[in-house]
């Protein structure tokens, strides 16, 4: 009998030893949950996606010294709320448990006038480095009513996979840090990509529901490592606004104007950065592809290239004279793996295959 007993209990400290050692935290998110108070932060289940930020349990580091992970499990619906991540949550996963990233919406609706400017309209905002999503939808349901911002996102190493972004003006914020989007669909009509993060987009649909330009990089100074790659992707565009976005998803309607083309990218400011490698375009793409954003001087300082770019609008030879057509040399540094690696050999491409 003491030798039974001595075994159950090796078994015991054995299960509790694995336990110390588990560093990931596993959250879910269902509407039937109860409301969690502050003391509850030991709660495995929450009716908000807002209420598990929270108050989830902190992820507790590895034996080999590097970070833990929450990830928030996200039970299919529509969740009417806005997301705030700070600075002081690392490491935080949004994943959708539907089937497709149709079954998990994180809707809101506020555009630039009533909430009383662009950086007060998004539905979600990510603040603290490693920051993941995938699976899900966000968007800012405010419509063809000025910016309105669906994702802001300023995490260091974020990786968005297998997404859906929907919005009009100012979809996406990528304004910090290294930023990897992956089989993804994004849907806007004037500058739906913006901001100054380094920020790469691959096997990723760019849908524009109306005329204008799809990329604002606002690079400020030519020795900042920022700057959008759109990769191995596809440009599509309805300038009517009359098309769902793909699979019968609601997105944000688009007023069309009498210009029915939309361009590659603008400087947001001076040395904004923007590079299209193997990419489909569409007939609506302007000849020109790209803009000055009204001042000729932005021409000597912004940098926009393309490279082996396809589909009717890959018209090169009446492309802007500023703009460049890259070797393969030039191409290959713009590739996830360097572009984005930064000074602790960050592998945006492996850290993505681990999300489902």
């Amino acid at each position: 009998m003491p030798r039974l007993i001595f075994c159950l209990a090796s078994v015991v400290v054995s299960s509790l030893s694995s336990l110390a050692l588990a560093a990931d935290v596993h959250v879910r998110v269902d509407p039937s949950a109860p409301h969690a108070n502050p003391g509850d932060e030991n709660l495995a289940v929450f009716p908000t996606i807002q209420n598990a930020l929270d108050h989830h349990p902190f992820a507790t580091r590895n034996p080999d010294g590097t970070a833990g992970r929450v990830y928030i499990e996200i039970a299919p619906g529509t969740y009417h709320e806005r997301i705030i991540i700070t600075q002081n949550h690392s490491n935080i996963s949004l994943v959708g448990l539907g089937k497709s990233p149709m079954d998990v919406v994180i809707t809101n609706s506020l555009n630039a006038k009533t909430a009383g400017g662009t950086f007060f309209t998004e539905t979600v905002e990510a603040n603290g480095a490693g920051f993941e999503a995938d699976n899900l939808t966000m968007e800012n349901s405010a419509g063809n009513t000025g910016q309105a911002v669906a994702l802001a996102n300023r995490s260091d190493r974020s990786i968005i996979k297998h997404c859906r972004l929907l919005g009009h003006q100012d979809t996406l914020f990528a304004d910090y840090g290294r930023q990897y989007y992956v089989d993804s669909y994004i849907e806007g009509g004037v500058d739906y990509l913006f901001g100054n993060a380094a920020a790469v987009f691959e096997r990723d649909e760019l849908h524009s529901n109306g005329p204008g330009f799809i990329t604002a990089q606002s690079r400020t100074s030519a020795d900042q490592n920022t700057g959008y790659v759109i990769l191995n992707s596809k440009v599509t565009a309805d300038l009517n606004g009359s098309a769902p976005p793909p699979e019968g998803g609601a997105g944000a309607a688009s007023t069309a104007s009498a210009r029915r083309m939309i361009g590659l990218g603008r400087p947001w400011r001076a040395f904004g950065r923007t590079v299209y490698l193997n990419t489909e375009l569409p007939a609506e793409v302007n000849p020109t592809g790209w803009n000055n954003w009204g001042s000729a001087a932005n021409e000597k300082t912004a940098y926009y290239g393309e490279y082996h770019s396809s589909g009717p609008g890959a018209s090169l030879a009446t492309r802007v004279p500023w703009s460049h057509q890259l070797t393969e040399a030039e191409m290959k540094e713009y590739l996830p793996q360097k572009f984005l690696a930064g000074s602790d050999h960050w592998d945006p491409v492996a850290e993505a295959a681990k999300l489902p």
